[in-house]
């Protein structure tokens, strides 16, 4: 059996309060979501239901809220606030306070169940397994993912996640974001 390899901190815990920048792509990088057209992206109507099930995961969980999101081609990128401090009921039968995997978790579940029931038939939605996190732990980083996220769009064929960006061979996905996190 393969081993998988640890994505995240060894010994961390995930359900501190703190802000965390997840990347999360579909699998094999299909571009579901949309297209990028003159530095804008024109979301699919898959994206559009990427982009509210994002939105209702503060309904979800009771310890989450949201800072900068984008949603491209075949991934999203988003700042996840945990907040153990904010506890308060919605109606909804939220979950307790919980961690950042739990909360992706139930983002690629709510988001791929609502894709397949409306696509029915022909191809399967899916996430990749996995996804790529950051804990922030400074404003300078948090400000550096946020301008980011906001200008991804823009950058689209410099992303590590598109495909036909040969710039990008051989480059892991933490160095590439250990390059925007710092700045550089």
């Amino acid at each position: 059996m393969r081993k998988r390899k640890l994505n995240r901190l060894k010994d961390y815990d995930y359900s501190k309060s703190g802000y965390y920048f997840v990347t999360i792509c579909t699998k094999n990088r299909e571009e579901w979501f949309g297209k990028i057209e003159n530095g804008q992206m024109l979301l699919s109507r898959c994206g559009e239901i990427v982009r509210i099930c994002w939105d209702e995961l503060v309904q979800h969980y009771m310890n989450c809220s949201l800072d900068s999101f984008v949603i491209m081609p075949n991934h999203v990128h988003g700042i996840i606030v945990i907040d153990n401090e904010k506890i308060v009921g919605n109606g909804l039968k939220p979950f307790p306070t919980c961690g950042l995997p739990e909360i992706v978790r139930g983002f690629k579940t709510f988001s791929s169940r609502r894709i397949n029931e409306m696509i029915k038939e022909g191809n399967h939605f899916q996430w990749q397994k996995s996804f790529y996190d950051h804990v922030i732990r400074n404003e300078k980083s948090l400000e550096n993912l946020r301008q980011y996220i906001i200008y991804n769009s823009l950058k689209w064929e410099l992303d590590i996640e598109n495909g036909t960006n040969p710039s990008n061979l051989g480059k892991t996905c933490k160095d590439y974001y250990e390059e925007i996190i710092h700045g550089r």
